[in-house]
């Protein structure tokens, strides 16, 4: 097929040629007297990204994934009490890990298209008046369904009801992209993954931890190795890890944080509202739904309900298989029901004009009843109309 695949899933997502530039890099020892040039800086500007000044960020070669196990592994003790809200795919996942590792955890379903229920959150720590929970996990923002959570009123409910609980939030796909500030809102551990809002391939777990956080390793027993915050920290302190890192994706990670820090963190949480609330007034002008309720709308993806006689699967294979257009998939318990536009990272107006475009296309070849050029027409005016 001519031309290029057009990357619209929420992860991972387009990587600029710059940063594809600086990883195309010779290998080096990262054990020489030159390697902390390299590191030090990243993990100082990492915590501008973060927005955290008393707090510390690390970087292993792994996943977002194997960031909760850093993060539940050094910070907790094995059959931990922790609490989660399950309402999508990776927070599912997340309380999964969290058994397989042998904790106590609480979950609480909450209907897919909502997020973290503040109200139910207070009463509940307030019960727990022998605070056997000992760590709140959770997902601010929800890949599969398009939910963002309001991780400061998590704060607040914590501190209301007086709980000493631990605050870990995944911020996967949300950090460097939409608002995160994690001394401000009080956030212990921090989660993200380089092929998110870092515009990378997918190899790198990003992780920020308050003072709290780092002081609760002395007293965690379990048994880790090459997670092992302690190690890194003692490394890092000299600008090396404790073991082998992926200096490409370091070099990358370099260029990207150059990149963000060049257009500033508001503007970035800026620009991704805007496109995210272009396909936002897109999907109304078609007269379909998101997935996420009104007031939970993620900034980076959103998840488009099709109507309950038709498949998103169709819409997906079509749009690669006939336009060359790369759609995220409904997750469980949405399989099948919607299909997902992700709007996260190296993308601008002209980008997701081609995605809404290209699913109208997908649309109508599967017999879905919209008008052609409604969606595209309403996201350019917004487009238009709020551009600098």
């Amino acid at each position: 097929m001519a031309g290029r695949n057009h990357l619209f899933v929420p992860g991972p997502t387009n990587t600029p040629h710059e940063i594809l530039s600086a990883m195309h890099v010779p290998m080096e020892d990262h054990r020489s007297p030159i390697f902390p040039k390299l590191l030090s800086p990243i993990l100082e500007d990492l915590k501008k990204v973060f927005r955290t000044e008393s707090g510390q960020c690390f970087v292993f070669p792994a996943t977002g994934t194997a960031g909760w196990e850093v993060a539940m592994t050094n910070c907790l003790n094995q059959g931990d009490k922790v609490l989660i809200y399950r309402f999508g795919q990776f927070g599912h996942l997340w309380a999964e890990a969290a058994k397989k590792l042998g904790f106590d955890v609480e979950i609480h379903q909450v209907e897919w298209g909502k997020g973290i229920p503040l109200d139910h959150l207070e009463a509940r720590l307030k019960e727990d008046k022998n605070h056997e929970i000992k760590a709140v996990l959770a997902t601010h923002n929800e890949t599969s369904t398009g939910v963002t959570s309001d991780i400061p009123g998590v704060r607040k409910a914590l501190d209301s009801s007086g709980h000493p609980a631990l605050l870990f939030s995944d911020g996967v796909s949300a950090i460097g992209s939409i608002d995160f500030r994690q001394d401000e809102w009080g956030v212990d551990a921090s989660i993200a993954g380089s092929q998110k809002g870092f515009m990378l391939p997918a190899g790198l777990a990003i992780l920020g931890f308050s003072q709290k956080a780092l002081a609760a390793i002395d007293n965690s027993n379990f048994p880790r190795s090459f997670f092992s915050l302690k190690d890194m920290a003692a490394s890092n302190k000299d600008g090396y890890t404790p073991y082998t890192p992926s200096t490409p994706m370091l070099y990358g990670l370099r260029k990207a944080l150059d990149l963000l820090l060049e257009e500033g963190m508001e503007n970035v949480y800026a620009r991704h509202y805007r496109l995210g609330e272009g396909v936002r007034r897109a999907v109304a002008a078609w007269g379909l739904q998101t997935c996420a309720q009104e007031g939970w709308a993620s900034d980076t993806v959103t998840a488009i309900l099709v109507p309950s006689d038709k498949d998103a699967r169709h819409v997906i294979g079509t749009a690669y298989n006939k336009y060359n257009i790369s759609l995220g998939a409904g997750l469980s318990e949405v399989a099948g029901k919607v299909f997902r536009i992700g709007h996260v990272g190296d993308m601008n107006d002209v980008s997701l004009l081609g995605a809404i475009a290209g699913v109208e296309m997908a649309m109508l070849d599967n017999d879905i009843d919209i008008k052609a050029g409604s969606g595209v027409a309403a996201a350019i005016e917004y487009y238009r109309s709020t551009a600098k």
